[in-house]
């Protein structure tokens, strides 16, 4: 009776099936459907590979086992893995931070297909020692959440809430590499949504209005050394005194150098006339809750319909707010 060796209706989400049975015999019939690939391992190491079709095994199509084994007329040992070479879809998700140290999470989509399936079998399945789909599945899902959580950690998030798809291209190119690694080719990759905790969201507000986030992040650290010098009643004035004017004071703004001839002292440069600051009502402002522009003086979001608090000089400040940050007028 001769053994028919044969992947029968495979899963959807199914990348690899290892066929149950190690001892092969010359004259066996191997049916490889199409996009898929039939791969011969012995020792975890890939020997021979054969495509779509109906194959009888023979010391001409496995001219590698065959050398290893010698000999047509007995059985031979080997590992039979096939692979799907069709495209699959996987769902991600996961928490990281931005470079500003921002929790971050994010959600979406991406789709692949294996490229090259000898490095594949070589790098996933015989490297990792896993020969289970689910396994191999599971893997895959993991190895590309890892290098999305890594990718994503080097950009603001000014970055990822304001210029998503930007974000979304640059790193499916670094992706692209990660994974042709394995032996796999990522077709696309689609980030759905990033979003943040409540406080980095207000801080996100502020970031987007001024465009420094370093001042932001200078103003959190005097809100936290005004909260610490309220516990010890007795340092805190002269603490107080000298730290918080310190911290309030916004960064210095570095004039680059400039080149001159000849030694000594440089000469003077021309004053240019300081160029008058917008009013207030002519700035562009931005909705704390969507982030999308608003008319100037606006009391509600025409986008997200949310109310605009403001303090008796039209700042847009921040809920729960006592005092405008701009202009330090009390908020009733």
């Amino acid at each position: 009776m001769v053994t028919v060796i044969e992947w029968v209706n495979p899963g959807e989400d199914e990348i690899i099936w290892r066929y149950p049975n190690e001892v092969i015999t010359w004259g066996s019939q191997l049916i490889v459907h199409e996009y898929e690939v039939a791969v011969f391992m012995r020792d975890g190491k890939v020997y021979d590979v054969l495509g779509p079709g109906r194959h009888t095994l023979t010391t001409q199509n496995l001219p590698l086992l065959y050398k290893l084994v010698g000999g047509s007329n007995s059985p031979f040992k080997a590992t039979v893995i096939f692979v799907s070479m069709k495209q699959f879809q996987g769902r991600y998700g996961g928490e990281t931070q931005t470079r500003e140290l921002a929790p971050i999470k994010y959600y979406g989509v991406y789709w692949f297909k294996v490229a090259d399936p000898v490095l594949f079998i070589t790098e996933v399945v015989g490297g990792q020692g896993l020969y289970d789909a689910t396994d191999v599945t599971k893997f895959v899902r993991a190895y590309f959440n890892e290098n999305m959580m890594k990718h994503l950690s080097m950009y603001s998030i000014v970055d990822l809430f304001q210029n998503l798809d930007m974000v979304s291209t640059q790193v499916k190119v670094k992706l692209l590499e990660d994974f042709r690694r394995l032996g796999l080719e990522l077709v696309d990759v689609k980030i759905e949504g990033v979003n943040t905790t409540d406080e980095w969201r207000q801080r996100l507000f502020w970031i987007m209005q001024t465009g420094n986030a370093q001042y932001v992040m200078q103003l959190d650290t005097a809100k936290q050394v005004a909260a610490e010098l309220g516990k010890s009643q007795g340092a805190a004035i002269g603490t107080g005194m000298v730290l918080m004017p310190q911290l309030m004071q916004p960064p210095a703004y570095q004039q680059p150098a400039q080149p001159y001839a000849g030694a000594g002292v440089p000469p003077a440069q021309p004053q240019q006339p300081a160029a008058p600051a917008q009013p207030a009502a002519q700035q562009k402002e931005i909705c704390p809750n969507c982030g999308n522009p608003l008319p100037p003086g606006a009391r509600f979001c025409p986008n997200c319909g949310a109310k605009i608090n403001r303090c008796p000089n039209g700042h847009i400040v921040p809920e729960g707010a006592k005092f405008c940050p701009i202009c330090g007028a009390k908020i009733e």
